[in-house]
């Protein structure tokens, strides 16, 4: 079974970009922690500080559909940081054998 790379794309609303951050380094520890995961990394964009790139790494397509069951996953991604977001979009990228 393919490892599969997540890209997940912030753009996060004026003023609120400090508060994300702070969200996302308390995901980024959480997620590091799950069995299914191989990589957690927060990225801002150089050219637009309110850009934010999440590059996730799992074993497989069900270790993603673990991961956003997780009590932090729902709590910090759904209930605190998305309503902090302009846009947010996820893509799913199967790695290459």
């Amino acid at each position: 079974m393919a490892e599969l790379q997540v890209i997940a794309r912030y753009t996060v609303t004026e003023g609120k970009e400090a508060d994300v951050l702070a969200l996302l380094g308390e995901l980024a520890s959480a997620s590091r922690s799950e069995p299914g995961n191989r990589a957690f990394e927060v990225c801002r964009r150089v050219d637009e500080p309110r850009g934010v790139v999440l590059l996730e790494r799992y074993a497989s397509r069900a270790a993603f559909a673990a991961h956003r069951e997780t009590p932090h996953f729902k709590d910090l991604v759904l209930g605190r940081i998305v309503p902090l977001l302009d846009s947010r979009v996820v893509e799913q990228y199967d790695v290459a054998e």
